[in-house]
């Protein structure tokens, strides 16, 4: 009989990668958790740790400050609800493509703005995205990523749509499709901020219907 000889199972070392991704995610999560309870002055650096099951030094290897922690899980938030949308609704109303373009412009832009003011309503957005919104008031520096991270990619998509609407001759020549879009995020960004006023789908609707058709009674002058 052959002897034959026990091999004891080769231990493997811990993924690095997936537990820095699991504490990651639990910072994600802390950070919009805590915004959310007991409102962004009061989150901190060592509360989002605590929240977590980290210490704060990781937190410190990643990010400066708790602004940047809560943008960060501010994009992944928005990543993952877009992921979701697009899975569970392919016809969802913005995606990485661009907004629908069904051939109706009225339509299309109703669709997009009724789905923003729902995002804007639901408490998991509003409390960090207020927060932000703040910190860029404050922060010049912090300002100008939150606009090129969070606020720009959504707003050049505006004007992709409107770009198109304006080839197609659905909207006038010589309007500036820059210009055009703030016609209709700029007034419900103020209304949500500002709470000025109800923010609903009929809102939404009018918005649109006023920025398309105008609201002067009387001819431009020269047209």
């Amino acid at each position: 009989m052959s002897a034959t000889t026990s091999r004891t199972p080769k231990k493997t070392a811990p993924d690095s990668t997936r537990r820095s991704e699991r504490s990651r995610r639990a910072i994600y999560d802390a950070a919009l958790a805590l915004v959310g309870e007991i409102g962004y002055p009061r989150t901190t650096i060592e509360g989002i740790a605590a929240r977590a099951g980290v210490g704060k030094q990781t937190i410190y290897r990643w990010w400066g400050s708790k602004a940047e922690v809560l943008m960060e899980a501010f994009v992944d938030l928005n990543e993952q609800n877009a992921r979701t949308a697009a899975e569970n609704h392919p016809d969802a109303p913005i995606d990485a493509a661009g907004l629908p373009d069904t051939g109706d412009l009225e339509a299309d832009l109703k669709l997009v703005l009724r789905a923003t003011i729902d995002e804007l309503q639901d408490p998991r957005f509003d409390a960090p995205a207020r927060a932000l919104a703040a910190e860029g008031v404050a922060n010049s520096e912090f300002a100008e990523e939150f606009i090129a991270r969070l606020l720009m990619p959504g707003l050049d998509l505006y004007v992709a749509r409107l770009r198109a609407a304006q080839d197609a001759g659905d909207i006038r020549a010589d309007v500036d499709p820059g210009i055009a879009r703030d016609l209709f995020v700029s007034p419900l960004a103020q209304r949500w901020l500002q709470l000025t006023g109800p923010l609903d789908h009929a809102y939404a609707d009018k918005l649109v219907e006023y920025a398309l058709y105008g609201i002067s009674a009387r001819p431009r002058p020269g047209a």
